[in-house]
C-alpha cells in the first residue's frame, strides 16, 4: 500500500450550478473508481485544497466529510486524511447445496470475526490516550478515597450527562463504577436478599444474569420483542427488572414512549426497582436517541453507564446515578466489601472529559462505526426477501439477522465460516429455550476493510436461504 501525497485531479465550476462540495466529492470518488488515487494515497488538507481551488474550507471539509461517512476515506491519528481500500472483496465460492449440511471447520488465520460488544480499540487517539494517563501519574494518591469516587470527576460526570443524555444530575446521585456489571453487583448487594425475584430481559446480557444469581436472587426472564422489554407481560414479585431501553441488548429494539411509561407506572405500582443500563445510546444512525429512561423517574430507576464500551474493555471504569439516599447506601455496601475503583484510572477519565478528547472520541466512533454498518446493511437489505430479517441495525455496533422458522442458525454460521466469515447466534443470549433463531453480526472491532468482505460473503449466502412456504 503506497503513502504517496496525491494529487488531487479537481476542478471546481461555480457556473455548473452544483455544490461544490458535491463537486469536490464526486470528483474524488471518480478518482478512486478510475485508479488515478489508490489507496494509501494522502489527500491534502482542508486547508491546503481548499487554498489550492480558491474556495472556503467548509467547501473541503464538507466534501472530505461525506467521502468518511461513505468509506472512501479513512483518517490516522497525527498523520492525515487517505484513500481508504475500497477494492472489491472476491467472490464467494459457489454455494453449497444447503447451509447445514456444511461441516464448520477449525477457525484458521483468514477467518474473519464478527465479535459483539467489542468497541475499535486500535481508533482511541494515542496523543489524547497518553495525555490522559500522565494527568493521572501526576496525581498523588489520596489518603482516604471517596467511596463514591472522586468528587472532581463526578462533578464532570453531571456535565457529559447533561451534555450527552440531556440528565440533569448533580454529584451526590452519581458513584463511580468498575463498569455495568461493577455498578450491577454494588446494587444487589445494598438492595437485594437471598432469594429475591429479579427481572431480565429474555433474550438479554448474560453476565447480568450471572451478577443477580451470584447475588443470591432468583433470576425471572422478562420476554423482549424486537422494540425491547414488554411491560404488560412482567412477572409479579419482582424486587428488581434490569433493562437495556436505548438499544436492547442483543436485538437492538428502542424502548418506544408508551412502554417507558408503562415501565416506570409498574415499578411505582409494585415497589420494583428498574435498572436501566443505557447500552449503545452513544451511536445513532437515525434519529437522535430516545431521553434516557431515568429522566422519566429517579426516584424508581437506577442508571448505569460504562466507558468501555466507548474506550476498551481494559478501561474499566463506569458511573451509576440514583438517588442521593440510595448513593450512600450502595457507598456503605463498598466500604463494606472493600470495593473500589482505582484512583489512576479515574483521575484518567476525568482528563479524557475535561480536556474534550472523550467526547472528540465518540463523534469519531459514531462515523467510523456508521461506515462498517453501512457495507453491512448495504449487502444485507434485500438479498433473501422473507427467508430473514435485519434488526437493530440503526444503532451500536451490531446488527441482528432474524432468521424464518425452520432456517437453523447454526448452519448458516458453518457455511459462513467456510467461506472465511466467523458468526455468532442468538441462543446465548437466552436463558432458557430460544424463541428467536438468528445471527449476531458485531462491527465494532472489526476493521472496515474485513467487514466489508464479511459483507460480500454473507449477501450471498444469506440470499441462498429458502424462503418459507
Amino acid at each position: 500500500m503506497t503513502t504517496s501525497r496525491a494529487n488531487l485531479p479537481v476542478v471546481v465550476r461555480r457556473a455548473d450550478g452544483a455544490p461544490l462540495a458535491a463537486q469536490v466529492s464526486e470528483q474524488v470518488r471518480a478518482a478512486v473508481t478510475g485508479g488515478a488515487l489508490r489507496a494509501g494515497d494522502r489527500l491534502p488538507s482542508s486547508r491546503d485544497l481548499a487554498a489550492t481551488l480558491g474556495v472556503s474550507r467548509t467547501v473541503v471539509t464538507t466534501a472530505y466529510a461525506r467521502l468518511f461517512a461513505e468509506g472512501w476515506l479513512e483518517g490516522r491519528h497525527g498523520s492525515g486524511t487517505y484513500v481508504a481500500d475500497v477494492a472489491p472483496a472476491p467472490p464467494p465460492p459457489p454455494p453449497s447445496p444447503s447451509p447445514r449440511q456444511v461441516p464448520r471447520p477449525a477457525p484458521g488465520p483468514e477467518l474473519i470475526e464478527l465479535p459483539t460488544g467489542v468497541p475499535w480499540v486500535a481508533g482511541i487517539d494515542p496523543a489524547a490516550w497518553r495525555r490522559a494517563w500522565r494527568y493521572a501519574g501526576t496525581r498523588p494518591p489520596s489518603p482516604a478515597p471517596d467511596t463514591r469516587g472522586l468528587p472532581a470527576l463526578r462533578a464532570e460526570l453531571a456535565g457529559y450527562l447533561r451534555r450527552s443524555r440531556g440528565l440533569g444530575v448533580s454529584p451526590a446521585s452519581i458513584l463511580v463504577t468498575r463498569g455495568v456489571a461493577g455498578g450491577l453487583a454494588l446494587l444487589a448487594a445494598t438492595v437485594l436478599k437471598p432469594g429475591d425475584r429479579v427481572g431480565v430481559e429474555e433474550p438479554g446480557y448474560p453476565s447480568a444474569r450471572e451478577v443477580l444469581t451470584r447475588a443470591g436472587a432468583v433470576v425471572v426472564p422478562c420476554r423482549a420483542d424486537a422494540h425491547g422489554v414488554v411491560p404488560g407481560e412482567l412477572p409479579g414479585g419482582l424486587r428488581l427488572l434490569y433493562t437495556t431501553p436505548a438499544h436492547q441488548y442483543p436485538l437492538g429494539g428502542r424502548l418506544p414512549v408508551g412502554r417507558r411509561q408503562a415501565l416506570v407506572a409498574w415499578a411505582r405500582a409494585t415497589g420494583a426497582i428498574v435498572v436501566e443500563d443505557d447500552y449503545d445510546s452513544e451511536f445513532r444512525y437515525d434519529v437522535g436517541p430516545l431521553p434516557a429512561l431515568y429522566s422519566m423517574d429517579p426516584e424508581v430507576i437506577v442508571y448505569l453507564g460504562t466507558a468501555s464500551k466507548v474506550l476498551a474493555p481494559a478501561f474499566g471504569a463506569g458511573w451509576l446515578l440514583t438517588t442521593p439516599a440510595l448513593a450512600g447506601r450502595i457507598a456503605e455496601t463498598r466500604t463494606a466489601l472493600g470495593e473500589r475503583v482505582p484512583e489512576p484510572v479515574q483521575h484518567a477519565l476525568l482528563a479524557l472529559l475535561t480536556s474534550g478528547d472523550l467526547d472528540r472520541h465518540i463523534h469519531r466512533m459514531r462515523l467510523e462505526y456508521a461506515r462498517r454498518r453501512t457495507a453491512l446493511v448495504g449487502a444485507l437489505t434485500g438479498a433473501g426477501p422473507g427467508a430473514y430479517q435485519l434488526l437493530g441495525e440503526t444503532a451500536g455496533m451490531h446488527l441482528v439477522v432474524e432468521l424464518a422458522a425452520g432456517i437453523p442458525a447454526g448452519g448458516v454460521v458453518a457455511a459462513a465460516a467456510a467461506r472465511g466469515v466467523g458468526l455468532g447466534t442468538l441462543d446465548r443470549y437466552f436463558a432458557g429455550p430460544p424463541a428467536v433463531s438468528g445471527l449476531i453480526l458485531g462491527y465494532g472491532a472489526t476493521p472496515l476493510t474485513q467487514v466489508r468482505r464479511a459483507a460480500a460473503v454473507l449477501g450471498p449466502l444469506l440470499g441462498q436461504l429458502p424462503c418459507p412456504p
